[in-house]
Parts: C-alpha cells; structure tokens; sequence
C-alpha cells in the first residue's frame, strides 16, 4: 500500500467516477470497475482472496483501526471528508468506506465452465432478489451464474447489497442469449407450478443447470424448450407461486442434498 492520499475536492475524478459506479447500475460495464460500498463487501473480497485496486475511506472511517487494516489491502488508498463520502454513498446510513475493485471476469461465453453446478437467471428484474439468488447459489454449491439478457445488472450496487459477499465466490457472466448456453453441455431444469414431477421426488440431473425466469412472465418459451426436465415445487398451504429467490433456493438446496447422497 502507498501512502493515503487526501481528497478534499468534489470535483476530484476518483469521486466523480464513483458517483457514478454507485448512482448508475450498469455503469460499470462501460468503466470497468465496481465500487463496493461498506466493510462487509469490502472484508468478503479478501476473504475470497480479492485484491481491491483501491480503498476509499472517510476521515472518520480512518481513525477505526479495523477500516485502517481493511483499507490496507489495496494498492492505494484516498482519505475524504466525511460530508464527501456521504455523496458518494447509495445508503441511508453512509459507510465509512469502500473498495474500487476491478472487473474480475469479462462478461463473455467464452469464459463459462462446462459440467459445473450453474445457475441460469432469464430476465430478472428485481436486483433484491438476484442478489438473494447469488448468496443461495453460493450456499449450495454453485459454481457459476450465467445471465440471459434483460436480467438486472449483476455487479450492480442493489445487487451487491443483497448478494453480501456472493458475487466472490461465483463465476457470473452475463449478457448472454440461449445459442451461448450449448457449450454448457449440462440438462437444463425449470421449475412450472403446472409440471407433472414434484421436486423431492425426481432424480435431479448431476451436475445440471437450473433455469429461473422472470418474476412475472416466467422462463422464456425458447429457453423453457431447452429444458430436459420440469418441476414443481409442492404448496400444501395454497400459494399460487412462491418469489423466485425462495424457489431459487429450495431447488438449489435439493441439488445440494441429492449431490451429497
């Protein structure tokens, strides 16, 4: 780490650009870099073996000896005043710092792993619930999320929050249309409140891909004809359906315990 340097002015670029990165979900695809806001996101990355390109911290933030170690581990660090970092801040309550960190995986086929444990998301809009389904796919396993096209940003700040350090531990690649998920060469599984096999009764393909669709529309008519397999998810108490981050984890935890026989 080089010495910190004091930033006192609004107009600073490194401030201007994390405006950005924290007001525009999707800005960090033409940026970058991913800003992440608070020490829980800032302390899963380097559990995970991240290394930030640089810590922000604020004038308050670095007289805690905890933040001052945190911020450590990036190659430079920027001091702001306390007022300036609230600007910067997508919260309602401000962190005290926060991590400029790299793109880690450009988001191309190319770069997806055949035969892992996956999960497929097409065209999810609710960030609170992607964010819920990356920490539920690192719970139970997964080793990549793949993102159709029209699904929310992933690396996005509402995203980021309610993922809690998920993103870390996934491969996530996005963007993608259905031809892009053949080199998977995994069955792909949807969930259909209208499908003849109940979840706790079928042998669950192992490894597979499992396919989330929109909160309202469902998975897409093309992609749900790739699907080799279709279940339905019991609800003895009557729902109608069940949010997509809470189907997302009862299927993924079904793959888990199956893996595990």
């Amino acid at each position: 780490m080089t010495d910190p340097v004091q930033i006192s002015s609004r107009d600073n670029p490194l401030l201007v650009k994390l405006r950005k990165l924290a007001q525009d979900g999707t800005a960090y695809r033409k940026l970058g870099q991913v800003w992440l806001e608070g020490d829980h996101l800032c302390a899963a990355l380097v559990q995970r073996g991240g290394r930030p390109a640089q810590a922000v911290v604020s004038e308050q933030g670095w007289q805690d000896r905890a933040l001052r170690q945190l911020a450590a581990h990036a190659g430079k660090v920027a001091i702001v005043p306390d007022a300036l970092f609230a600007g910067i801040s997508g919260l309602a309550s401000p962190a005290r710092m926060g991590y400029v960190l790299d793109m880690p995986i450009a988001p191309s086929a190319p770069a997806m792993l055949p035969g892992v444990p996956t999960l497929v998301l097409d065209r999810l809009q609710d960030a609170g619930n992607v964010g819920s389904i990356l920490r539920s796919a690192s719970a139970f396993g997964v080793q990549q999320v793949l993102a159709m096209k029209g699904t929310a940003a992933l690396w996005s700040p509402k995203v980021l929050r309610a993922g809690m350090g998920a993103h870390f531990a996934l491969r996530l690649i996005e963007g993608l249309d259905t031809e892009a998920l053949r080199p998977l060469h995994l069955q792909l599984v949807a969930t259909s409140s209208h499908a003849s096999h109940e979840l706790s009764h079928v042998h669950l393909p192992r490894p597979c891909a499992w396919v989330l669709g929109h909160e309202g529309q469902g998975v897409s008519e093309t992609l749900l004809a790739q699907c080799t397999l279709q279940v339905r998810i019991p609800q003895p108490g009557g729902e109608e359906s069940l949010n997509v981050a809470a189907a997302a984890a009862v299927c993924l935890y079904e793959s888990a315990r199956q893996r595990a026989q």
